[in-house]
C-alpha cells in the first residue's frame, strides 16, 4: 500500500480536505485506485452528537457512520463509498485501547501512549486502507489520509508520532507528505511572506516528518521568488511547491494540480510511474468550464436553524449545485434564519423580520433541511405554509418533511395543536412520533441511521420518475422521528400523499402535494457530478 500523508499549518480552515480529494482525483485519473481516510484528533467518538456550529455538518455513510464533513468531500471528487472506520477519532483509538485493556489482552503491561496508542493508529490505518471502497475487489493502490487540525496541536500529537513510525516502517517508497500551508499578504506592504511556512515546516520537521510536497494557498498565484525562498528554507524542490490559489469553484483544484505536474512529483516519490498513465482530466475540465460558463439563476431560500455557518448544509449545497448544473443554471441560495420568520422576532427586531420575509417571497423555490430541536420551527412552519398556499416550489428533508406534515395537519385538517413529540410531548395531536426503537438515554449512534430501501408506492409519481421510474431507492437516513402511521390515511384525504415507504410499509419516507416534495432520507449525501443526471441528485432538480 502507498500512502499519501496531508497535513496543515499556520491556520485551520484551509482547504485541506478539498486539496486531499483533489490530490485523489489526479490520481484516479492516472488510473490508480484511490482511498482515503480523515484522522480527526478530538475525544468525540464520532461526529453524531456534535452541534453543526462547533464543526459543520454529520456526514452520514452507508453504513450509518457520522462523520467528518471530509468525507463527504471524498465520496462526491473521488466516486467512492467509505466505511466509519475511514474517519479515526482520538475518542475511537482510546476506546479500543482501553477495551483491550480490560480484556486483559496487554497481560499485564502498563498501558502507554507510546506504543499503545500509536501502534492502535498504525494497525487501524492499516487495516482500513485495504478495504475496497470504489465497488471494485482488492485494496487500493494509494490510500490518501486527511490529519485533521494543525501542525502543533497539541491533541494530534499521538496521530503525528504514529504516522512517523509508520512512515519509517512502511519505507520512503511507500509514503508521500504534503504539507498544506498559508502564504498571507500584508495589505501594507502587499508581499507574500513565508515566515508562516517556514515556522509551520520547522515544526513539523521537529516532530519527526518531513514533507516532500507544499500546497500553498493564496490569493493570487505565488511569484517565483516566493517559490525560491520557500525551497530554500523548506528543504523542498521548487518543483514540489504547488500553489493552490484562489479559483472560480473548487472543480479547478484537481486541474491546477496537474497542471503543476504534481501527479507526476507524487507518482515519482511513491515508484508508481512505471504502471500510472497520463491523467485524464477531459471530463473533469468540462465540469468547471461549464459552471464558469452558467448566466442564469434560481434563486432559492434557505430556511434553517444553522445558517450562521453554511458548512452545516454543505451536502444540501452541493447537491444544489450539482442540480443546478444539470438544469443550466447557478444556484443563487438566500440564507434565512428560521426564527427571523416568527411572530416574536417581528415584536422584538422588526428590521430582521421584515428582511426574512422579503428575501422568502422573493425566492422562486424554497428549501426547509434537517436539524434537531424547537429553535426556528415555527418559522419553518411558516414558510412551509407560504410556499403550499403559493403554489412555490418546496423541497423539505428531514425535518423539513416533518415541519410540512405539521403545517399541513394545522392548517387542512384543522388540527389547531398538531405537532411533534420531539417539540411538545402532550399534543392531543401527534402527526410526527419518537421511532420505537431508538433511545431516549443515549444520542450517539441511536437514531436510524445508514442506507435504507424505500419502496415506491405509485410508479408514475413524479418522484420516481426523477430516479428514473425504478420500483425502490436506497437512500441515508439519520433522523429518530417519523410520521405518525395513525395519521396517513387522513392525512392522504386531505391531498397529502406519501408515495414512498419503507420495506415494512408502515413508515413513509417521501411525501407529495402539489409543489410540496417530502423526503424522509438525506438524499443530498449521495449527490455528486460522476452520477447519472437524474438519479444521484433528481429531487434537486424537481425543485429547480
Amino acid at each position: 500500500m502507498k500512502y499519501v500523508l496531508v497535513t496543515g499549518g499556520v491556520v485551520s480552515g484551509l482547504g485541506k480536505g478539498v486539496t486531499a480529494s483533489s490530490i485523489g482525483v489526479v490520481l484516479k485519473a492516472c488510473g490508480l485506485r484511490v482511498t482515503s481516510i480523515k484522522i480527526d484528533p478530538y475525544l468525540n467518538t464520532d461526529a453524531g452528537t456534535m452541534s453543526p456550529f462547533e464543526h459543520g455538518e454529520v456526514f452520514v455513510l452507508d453504513d450509518g457512520g457520522e462523520v467528518d464533513l471530509d468525507l463527504g468531500n471524498y465520496e462526491r471528487f473521488l466516486d467512492v463509498t467509505l466505511t466509519k472506520e475511514n474517519n479515526i477519532t482520538t475518542g475511537k483509538i482510546y476506546q479500543s485501547v482501553l477495551e483491550k485493556e480490560r480484556r486483559g489482552d496487554y497481560l499485564g503491561k502498563t498501558v502507554q501512549v507510546v506504543p499503545h496508542i500509536t501502534d492502535a493508529i498504525k494497525d487501524w490505518i492499516e487495516s482500513v486502507a485495504l478495504i475496497p471502497v470504489d465497488g471494485n475487489e482488492g485494496p487500493a493502490d494509494v490510500c490518501v489520509i486527511e490529519l485533521g487540525g494543525t501542525v502543533g496541536d497539541i491533541e494530534s500529537m499521538p496521530f503525528i508520532e504514529a504516522l512517523r513510525q509508520l512512515s519509517f516502517s512502511v519505507g520512503q517508497d511507500n509514503f508521500c507528505l504534503i504539507h498544506v500551508s498559508l502564504i498571507p499578504v500584508l495589505g501594507v506592504v502587499g508581499e507574500q511572506k513565508t515566515k508562516p511556512t517556514q515556522h509551520s515546516v520547522r515544526e513539523l520537521r521537529a516532530l519527526g516528518l518531513t514533507p516532500q510536497l507544499l500546497a500553498c494557498r493564496s490569493a493570487q498565484p505565488l511569484l517565483d521568488s516566493t517559490k525560491d525562498k520557500l525551497s530554500q528554507f523548506c528543504h523542498v524542490p521548487a518543483a514540489n511547491i504547488l500553489n493552490i490559489h484562489d479559483v472560480p469553484n473548487i472543480w479547478h483544484v484537481p486541474l491546477l494540480l496537474r497542471s503543476q505536474n504534481a501527479h507526476h512529483s507524487i507518482l515519482k516519490l511513491l515508484d508508481l510511474l512505471s504502471i500510472a498513465t497520463p491523467p485524464d482530466l477531459e471530463a473533469w475540465t468540462r465540469r468547471a468550464e461549464t459552471f464558469d460558463n452558467l448566466t442564469e439563476s434560481v434563486r432559492i431560500a434557505m430556511v434553517g436553524k444553522y445558517v450562521g455557518l453554511t458548512d452545516s448544509y454543505l451536502s444540501v449545497v452541493k447537491a444544489l449545485l450539482h442540480a443546478c448544473i444539470a438544469c443550466s443554471s447557478k444556484p443563487s441560495i438566500d440564507w434565512i434564519a428560521a426564527s427571523d420568520l416568527e411572530d416574536d422576532t417581528a415584536r422584538l427586531t422588526p428590521e430582521a423580520h421584515a428582511a426574512a420575509w422579503k428575501t422568502l417571497r422573493n425566492a422562486e423555490c424554497v428549501l426547509v433541511p434537517g436539524g434537531f430541536g424547537d429553535r426556528g420551527v415555527s418559522g419553518m412552519i411558516l414558510a412551509a405554509k407560504y410556499a403550499r398556499e403559493n403554489n412555490v416550489p418546496y423541497l423539505g428533508i428531514c425535518l423539513g418533511m416533518q415541519i410540512s406534515v405539521i403545517e399541513y395537519a394545522r392548517s387542512v385538517l384543522g388540527f389547531e395543536k398538531a405537532n411533534s413529540t420531539e417539540f411538545d410531548e402532550h399534543t392531543p395531536n401527534p402527526v410526527v412520533i419518537f421511532m420505537p426503537e431508538g433511545s431516549r438515554t443515549h444520542m450517539g449512534s441511536t437514531m436510524r441511521l445508514g442506507s435504507r430501501r424505500t419502496l415506491f408506492q405509485t410508479p408514475d409519481c413524479v418522484t420516481s420518475k426523477l430516479y428514473c421510474n425504478p420500483r425502490y431507492v436506497d437512500e441515508r437516513h439519520r433522523h429518530r422521528y417519523e410520521v405518525n402511521p395513525d395519521v396517513i390515511g387522513v392525512l392522504e384525504e386531505a391531498g397529502l400523499k406519501f408515495v414512498g415507504k419503507d420495506e415494512t410499509g408502515k413508515r413513509m419516507e417521501v411525501g407529495l402535494h402539489v409543489f410540496y416534495l417530502l423526503l424522509r432520507f438525506l438524499w443530498c449525501v449521495y449527490s455528486h457530478l460522476l452520477g447519472p443526471v437524474g438519479f444521484r441528485f433528481s429531487p434537486c432538480q424537481s425543485l429547480i
